[in-house]
């Protein structure tokens, strides 16, 4: 199939394609690279539009910060806080992504001194590897503590959790891919190693259930992270879920009152997810997307009092400074990206990520496709992507006029929707007795 090569070479226009515009894609490419990004003879934008969305600059602007902006996560139960990058590699399984994409984005991530979350699919030799931090994600399946009936064992849990790499651990509720439904990984990239790591049978289908077996209700998630806690001596504990019923989040922040028992972080992933194989209508019509969900989490937390207790990670379509300036706007302290790290690493959103025929070897097991993703020159574009939209960040940043990503909130923000109402507030119906001079 190359309707896709077709549609991106021929066809498609610079605002064009989706989830990602070749723009999108084309800034990426080129910070990877580590070469000049602007753009030249103005936006390609309609700023008219009541969609545009931009930041009121100050015309005073504070100095750029040089350094890279770094985030402390840690409660009061947390023993190991961990001073963590602004910016991040989301979850992307080994399986779901290469051996040589995960070990170039670790080493890109030791270079740069940021986390990589490896995803639900266990953790691997490949993630620790290059010697870069690590976020474990814990997911349904329990891959990599699982006992021999597929059940969460501490014992196994606790020999990983506990090796110096592992920074935090993450439990896995939902993804925004495929909210409800739980993983998948098409049996074609189910190898013979693959499933050695995941303890399943190769060459078929592994379905993670949609749900935990570990806890079944609100009650025993929290006694599930304060279990984790205690088992890797005191290391940040928190959870992922794409957020559906928004009763359920508020009784798990009305748990964690109850019981004293609070996460370290909180990761929303908005239903634009999409690095994981998912059903088209769990893709398409199951989830909140990011912005209201990340405005829902942090007006919650607010309200009940408990917004200081916990740190949120933003994880939807992340790719730039803007991106990460819009995100903490909308509640979040850090952020996490996934795709924009596959762009980094070569993809060209070919769209063949769920039928081991990504052609760049990017998400893919086949041994001859994989050659084509070189560890040592793709660890340097993970590494130059992250530190140049970081610094784009801190542009922004300064621009509006803030000196720290803590000040900053929606007020930064304009919209176009507000445009249409300026002539009714600054010129009203005394306009019709003004003469022209």
């Amino acid at each position: 199939m190359i309707a896709p090569e077709i549609q991106q070479y021929f066809i498609e226009r610079s605002t064009d394609g989706r989830p990602f515009s070749r723009n999108q894609r084309s800034l990426v490419y080129q910070r990877a690279k580590n070469i000049d990004s602007s753009t030249p003879f103005g936006t390609q934008q309609n700023l008219n539009h009541d969609s545009y969305e931009g930041i009121k600059h100050s015309i005073f602007p504070a100095t750029v910060n040089e350094e890279l902006p770094r985030v402390l996560v840690g409660g009061k139960d947390c023993k190991q806080p961990y001073l963590a990058s602004l910016f991040n590699v989301s979850a992307m399984s080994f399986g779901s992504l290469s051996e040589n994409a995960v070990r170039a984005i670790n080493i890109g991530a030791k270079k740069g001194n940021f986390y990589q979350n490896t995803g639900e699919g266990g953790l691997t030799e490949f993630h620790l590897a290059g010697g870069g931090d690590i976020t474990w994600q814990i997911g349904t399946g329990y891959f990599g503590c699982r006992d021999a009936e597929g059940n969460f064992s501490p014992e196994k849990f606790s020999e990983k959790a506990n090796l110096p790499n592992v920074k935090m651990i993450e439990i896995k509720l939902s993804q925004g891919a495929k909210p409800g439904h739980g993983g998948v990984l098409p049996a074609a990239k189910n190898t013979e190693q693959i499933a050695k790591i995941r303890g399943v049978e190769p060459h078929t289908m592994i379905l993670s259930p949609p749900g935990h077996r570990a806890f079944s209700d609100i009650k025993g998630l929290i006694h599930f992270i304060a279990q984790l806690r205690q088992l890797s001596n005191g290391k940040p504990i928190g959870f992922k879920l794409c957020i559906g019923n928004t009763a359920e989040f508020e009784a798990i922040c009305h748990e964690m009152i109850s019981e004293d028992i609070y996460p370290d972080f909180i990761t929303i992933d908005g239903a634009e997810g999409g690095t994981g194989a998912a059903p088209l209508e769990f893709a398409d019509g199951v989830g909140m997307p990011f912005e209201p969900a990340l405005i829902f989490v942090n007006k919650t937390l607010i309200g009940l009092n408990i917004r200081d207790k916990i740190r949120i990670i933003g994880s939807g379509k992340i790719i730039s400074g803007y991106s990460i300036l819009h995100a903490i706007a909308l509640g979040a302290d850090m952020c996490n990206s996934a795709r924009g790290f596959m762009f980094s690493l070569g993809c060209i959103q070919a769209l063949r990520c769920h039928n081991n025929e990504c052609p760049t070897g990017v998400a893919t097991q086949n041994k001859m496709l994989m050659k084509g993703l070189v560890v040592t020159d793709k660890s340097d574009r993970v590494y130059h992507f992250h530190k140049n939209t970081l610094h784009s960040a801190n542009e922004l940043l300064a621009a509006a006029g803030k000196k720290s990503f803590a000040d900053v909130d929606s007020n930064i923000f304009m919209r176009g929707d507000e445009f249409g109402n300026l002539s009714d507030s600054y010129f009203p119906d005394i306009l019709t007795n003004v003469t022209k001079r």
